[in-house]
């Protein structure tokens, strides 16, 4: 009857409880109708046909609303197997959705967590992640946890879980390339302690993927408290070309312990950061000669000449005492040194010292401790060095005098000849310009002077007057006899020529 009206829901109801199962599931396709296929697909689950109710839950899944009620149903009767092979099948329908994915993700977590991980990587951009997440850590399951973190570009969360669950999440070349993305430094310290702890052999690869994030000084400071600063070294070492104080200190630190001097002493003369006064004093008591030469060169290097000549002292390092105390530049250090090379008996030192710090030693102190302790053979090549250079620097001096004198004479010389004006009296005289306090050596310019207006020249004449500059007045007669004694200034007169306005030339 419900065939001939079509009343294909009612058929497929009735068919169903008449155990005409394939029969009822043909009507419920004829029907066509969400309710009638969940009806129907109870009816069957209940009946435990899961290949027919199968065909049912493949029309009911496709909408995302009853979703949900299906997979309760099918829970609550234990039909587990049965309801991950129905979502298993409607993947691949056209009108699979998100839901349909993200639960069957969460089945296999629940029921099947051996192929969870393979279905997270094929499907992991068409589930709900955030609906996953809460699932698979409900069930700890941290591995699928953290390439879900890692789907989502979350990697300080990523690397978090790696941490917090080793055991299960952790592999190191994973956990490389997810920490060279994070950026929240409490993570990276964080990874570094956690490598240090549990894989200190690695940890140094570890540090070459993040060095460019942390700071140098606070990783120091976490392989110093862990007591592992040693298995850091190969990172220190990359690092120390940016001379940061903490690494540094560290590095010289292992080269003691390591007994490695000359590593030591190549670190300490490249780069100068460093508490230089500390590890001066933990050297200078080391059971090593060559870590306490270092110490005396740390002292050097910071000023306490004092200090790093008694320690060479102490070792008989009696070169290393005088290039210390010739590179203090403290006569006080030198003296000191020599009076402990008398002290010692030691006159080949002595000679030596003196040579090396020539510079800074006095020479009445050598002369008195060569004196007193017959050192006079010893101290001679210094004293005979002494009065060389003094000699030289007298004479150095005498000549330098004597060329400023002759400089200075030749330059109050007149730059050319004077010309007397005539006469304006008639009487003879004539007028010539010198400076006042002019040597009379320097008066060696020719003269060139006119004669008087009228011939007059002859001895006996009134004296010349001649007004020097500054009003100092210099006298000659116009004319004398030849060969008659020089005038005042230093002028031999020459007879003029007996012609009126001739000219007199005076040397």
């Amino acid at each position: 009857m419900f065939n001939n009206i079509s009343n294909f829901a009612r058929l497929a109801t009735t068919l169903v409880k008449l155990e005409q199962y394939s029969s009822a599931v043909e009507a419920a396709r004829k029907a066509n109708s969400i309710k009638t296929w969940k009806e129907v697909n109870l009816h069957l689950v209940d009946a435990r046909e899961f290949r027919l109710a199968q065909i049912c839950a493949l029309h009911i899944i496709i909408h995302g609303d009853e979703l949900d009620e299906l997979i309760r149903q099918y829970e609550q009767r234990g039909h587990f197997e049965e309801l991950i092979s129905v979502l298993e099948s409607g993947l691949g329908l056209d009108r699979a959705h998100t839901g349909m994915f993200t639960e069957l993700a969460i089945l296999y977590s629940n029921y099947k967590p051996e192929r969870l991980e393979e279905h997270l990587k094929l499907f992991h951009t068409r589930i709900n992640v955030p609906s996953v997440l809460r699932v698979c850590e409900r069930n700890q399951q941290w591995k699928e946890v953290t390439y879900l973190y890692k789907s989502e570009n979350d990697w300080g969360a990523a690397a978090s879980t790696m941490i917090d669950h080793s055991a299960e999440a952790w592999e190191h070349n994973q956990f490389r390339d997810v920490i060279t993305k994070v950026q929240a430094t409490d993570i990276l310290y964080g990874a570094v302690r956690f490598y240090l702890r549990d894989h200190p052999l690695m940890v140094n690869d570890l540090l070459k993927a993040i060095v460019g994030k942390v700071d140098h000084s606070k990783i120091v400071g976490i392989a110093r408290d862990q007591e592992l600063l040693d298995m850091i070294k190969p990172y220190l070492l990359s690092v120390q070309s940016e001379n940061v104080p903490a690494v540094n200190e560290a590095l010289n630190f292992l080269f003691v312990d390591e007994e490695d001097y000359e590593a030591l002493r190549a670190s300490i003369n490249t780069y100068d950061k460093f508490d230089t006064m500390a590890l001066a004093k933990h050297l200078e008591k080391h059971a090593f000669i060559e870590f306490r030469r270092i110490a005396a060169l740390l002292y050097k290097k910071n000023g306490q000449w004092a200090l790093s000549v008694d320690l060479s002292k102490r070792d008989n390092l009696y070169s290393d005492a005088m290039k210390s105390a010739a590179e203090s530049g403290e006569p006080d250090v030198v003296e000191n040194l020599l009076r402990f090379f008398v002290e010692k008996e030691s006159k080949e030192c002595f000679a030596a010292c003196l040579y090396t710090c020539y510079d800074f030693v006095r020479p009445d102190v050598v002369m008195e401790l060569a004196w007193k302790h017959g050192y006079t053979d010893f101290a001679m090549p210094y004293f005979v060095q002494v009065i060389k250079e003094y000699t030289t620097k007298v004479d150095q001096l005498v000549n330098a005098k004597n060329e400023k004198g002759e400089k200075e004479e030749e330059g109050v010389q007149f730059p050319g000849p004077v010309v007397m004006g005539g006469d304006p009296t008639g009487y003879g005289y004539a007028t010539v310009g010198v400076p006042v306090g002019l040597p009379p050596s320097s008066l060696g310019t020719p003269i060139v002077m006119q004669g008087p207006p009228h011939g007059m020249g002859s001895v006996g004449m009134p004296p010349l007057s001649l007004g020097g500059m500054g009003g100092m007045p210099l006298t000659m007669p116009l004319g004398g006899a030849p060969g008659s004694a020089p005038i005042m200034g230093g002028f031999t007169p020459i007879t003029p020529p007996h012609s009126a306005g001739g000219s007199f030339g005076f040397m």
